[in-house]
């Protein structure tokens, strides 16, 4: 097939997701064109299955913001009828599904019908997509896709509740690539680290409000007291300032590494001993998947779809968000169990290989065919 992929191009999860499905469609011979304002973060090679096609925002000074969407409409037009694409998979539902429903309205007033497939990764419904103003283009777009994905049960659901939703909408779960997001050794990396032998404690997000790394550091504050250990930041974003006063607001600093953005984030998964994710809300919660890929257990917040992914009591713990306090007993009760910790390991790789890239591509490939079916038997 061949394959249109709209998707924000940044390191968060929907632009990560939408960039990891597309370079395992190629590899599997499908022809994948990426349509963005940039190369996606992490589309870090081309074969002959691939293909980026930009999309130029004009600066006319007539406008106080650059249109965007219109110009993401027209460059889809483009796209679809040079290259002659069989489908459209559009990431992220603000603005990315309203533009491709506009587009395939003006390719079938030029007798090209092209389906709509919208993946729901998250804040574009529990966040941005609940702001009245989006509501109507929103719920339209949404029911007139041929068919709608999301990456939790929890996130379908949250759909329905704000929006009204004529469509069926499928879970499909985020993934992981164990040929990368794997336990590498790299034990020369934990003695820099952790020289006197310290326990290694790790979050990473885009340090919005969202993920409550001051919970993180909260948390690590207490653990600390009991378990010789560090903590590890990977990421940057608007929150990072905070975090920083913080730190030195309970005298860590010391024992708190900030990474900032690092793109072999495995490296450092590969030698820690815990990752802490108390967010707000997470529709899925794919940095936790990549830990426990890493063979790291997680203590997470029980929010939106992350009981989906992280099993209570198996593969780390459960705490309500804001719970600092049961958060670091839960963590001090793990990494002052040697045994325990070593099952949870385990637990936690086993629990990530079912989410295996392998086993969750072919479901979007069984999707596309539908709709590409179904859009033909109605045109014929």
């Amino acid at each position: 097939m061949k394959i249109g992929i709209v998707c924000y191009p940044t390191y968060g999860g929907s632009g990560v997701v939408a960039t990891e499905l597309g370079k395992a469609l190629a590899l599997r011979g499908h022809q994948v064109h990426f349509i963005s304002y940039k190369q996606p973060a992490r589309l870090d090679f081309f074969t002959n299955n691939l293909f980026y096609h930009e999309v130029y925002v004009s600066s006319y000074p007539l406008f106080d913001y650059p249109p965007y969407e219109t110009t993401l409409t027209s460059r889809l037009v483009d796209v679809v009828k040079f290259e002659k694409l069989d489908l459209l998979h559009v990431h992220y539902a603000i603005p990315h599904a309203s533009a491709a429903i506009f587009a395939k309205q003006i390719l079938a007033a030029e007798g090209i019908h092209i389906p709509i497939i919208t993946t729901l990764h998250g804040t574009d419904i529990t966040l941005v997509g609940k702001d009245a103003s989006f509501t109507p283009v929103v719920t339209y777009s949404l029911n007139q896709s041929d068919a709608i994905t999301s990456v939790s049960d929890s996130l379908k659901q949250d759909t329905y509740k704000h929006f009204k939703i004529t469509k069926d909408i499928k879970v499909i779960p985020n993934f992981i690539d164990f040929e990368r997001f794997s336990k590498k050794p790299r034990e020369h990396f934990k003695k820099a680290l952790s020289s006197q032998g310290e326990k290694l404690l790790v979050h990473t997000s885009n340090f919005r409000k969202v993920k409550r790394v001051e919970d993180v550091v909260k948390t690590f504050g207490i653990v600390s007291k009991k378990i010789p250990s560090k903590l590890i930041l990977v990421g940057d974003g608007p929150e990072r300032q905070n975090i920083e006063m913080l730190c030195r607001e309970m005298q860590l600093c010391d024992q708190i590494i900030f990474l900032g953005k690092q793109d072999p984030v495995e490296e450092i998964l590969s030698v820690c001993d815990l990752f802490i994710m108390p967010s707000e809300t997470e529709s899925f919660g794919l940095a936790a998947l990549e830990a426990m890929a890493c063979e790291v257990p997680v203590i997470s917040s029980n929010a939106g779809g992350i009981p989906e992914l992280n099993i209570d009591g198996e593969t780390g713990y459960l705490c309500n968000v804001g719970d600092v306090k049961h958060m670091a007993e839960k963590a001090i009760y793990l990494l002052g169990n040697e045994d325990l910790l070593k099952q949870f390991k385990s637990a936690a790789k086993k629990r990530a290989l079912e989410f295996h890239i392998d086993r969750i591509v072919p479901q979007y490939e069984v999707v596309y065919a539908s709709v590409t079916q179904n859009t033909i038997a109605e045109h014929a």
